[in-house]
């Protein structure tokens, strides 16, 4: 008896650390659907218990701070959508009569810092049509529908108005269990995933296995992050221009497959969330296979105009890719400005390296 405790009080500390308790993970969460008039989405779920999944992480011994953003500045790769990104430091001013000197920045016209790096889009980023769009303009944004139903008469009534439903303002801040899929080292085999390859279900749980998360799984409220390997080519100044033109991503079946699962976002290393093969910016290639006709862009389409799931986009995920930090509290906190189709984003992850909780 006394060898078998010793084994059960030798093997705790595994235990502890692979997984939240039972009674925190099946702590129970408000069940979709939501409200009429709902623009929260998936992040209906956060609250008490979310936390103290959160929570739980946080307060581990060994527990580590992870930056999950990239460094910004004038020289990181940017977003082919987007306009230049020029900060420019104003000169140290003073204030007469004052002891007081300070600094500042300006940035340029057309930038668009909400777009750039490590962001997040909320659900009013992505709308669609019911049929596409031929291509003749005048562009027919009134016919738009976006998440829940809403009209673009609802949501951005004329070409200037911000979003007056569905936008940054209506996110709430993300604080729950995050759980980090390692792409790089099982679809890749230890290289980044290839541009326009996808993570399909049979990854994400041949992943799940082989981090023993079986038992665990993903559940709801969770944020998901993959780590394709694609953020090694984050470079800065970026002379090759690769990062942006092209990256692997989700197949669209596992877009399905996660909204089954209810996460609250979904964050890769990559620009896109959708597999952009080569060439297919440039209109030179066609979208991943398995994407639905007319929506190169299935995923943005699929998870922020059905199913209420946030995009993490540009997310830093080798340092806790190699501490195999597969579990974590995380904490997303985006600008709460009124209106916003998207936000520059600081997420950080509070976990447990594995060398560490196996001491």
């Amino acid at each position: 008896m006394r060898a078998y405790l010793s084994l059960i009080f030798l093997a705790a500390p595994l235990l502890v650390h692979a997984a939240e308790p039972l009674k925190l993970q099946r702590a129970p969460l408000p069940n979709p659907p939501w409200p009429a008039g709902d623009e929260r989405g998936m992040g209906n779920q956060m609250g008490t218990a979310t936390w103290g999944r959160c929570a739980w992480h946080m307060t581990l011994p060994g527990a580590q701070v992870y930056e999950l953003s990239q460094l910004r500045s004038n020289t990181m790769p940017l977003s082919t959508f987007a306009g230049p990104y020029v900060v420019k430091p104003k000169p140290t001013s003073g204030i007469p009569l004052t002891a007081h000197a300070f600094n500042g920045e300006t940035m340029n016209e057309g930038a668009e810092p909400a777009q750039q790096g490590t962001q997040f889009d909320p659900l009013g980023h992505f709308a669609s049509f019911r049929q596409p769009w031929d291509g003749k303009m005048p562009f027919p944004a009134e016919n738009a529908v976006y998440y829940g139903g809403f009209t673009q008469r609802e949501v951005k009534p004329t070409p200037d108005s911000p979003l007056l439903r569905l936008g940054m303002d209506k996110v709430p801040p993300i604080i729950t269990s995050a759980v980090l899929l390692d792409a790089k080292a099982l679809v890749g085999k230890g290289q980044p995933m290839k541009a326009g390859e996808v993570v399909s279900v049979k990854h994400i749980e041949d992943m799940l296995k082989a981090q023993n998360l079986t038992h665990r799984g993903i559940l709801p409220g969770d944020v998901l992050y993959i780590h394709t390997g694609w953020g090694d080519y984050w470079r800065d100044p970026d002379t090759d221009k690769t990062y942006y033109s092209k990256a692997p991503g989700l197949s669209y079946e596992a877009a399905r497959y996660l909204t089954d699962k209810r996460i609250v976002a979904i964050g890769l290393d990559t620009p896109f969330i959708d597999a952009v093969p080569e060439g297919m910016l440039q209109g030179k290639g066609a979208p991943a296979e398995g994407t639905p006709p007319a929506l190169p862009f299935a995923i943005h389409h699929h998870m922020l105009t059905q199913a209420g799931i946030h995009h993490i986009e540009n997310a830093k995920l080798d340092e806790m890719a190699r501490d195999k930090v597969w579990l974590s509290c995380t904490m997303v906190l985006p600008l709460l400005e009124k209106g916003a189709a998207g936000s520059a984003i600081r997420p950080v992850a509070i976990g447990v390296p594995t060398a560490v909780a196996k001491k």
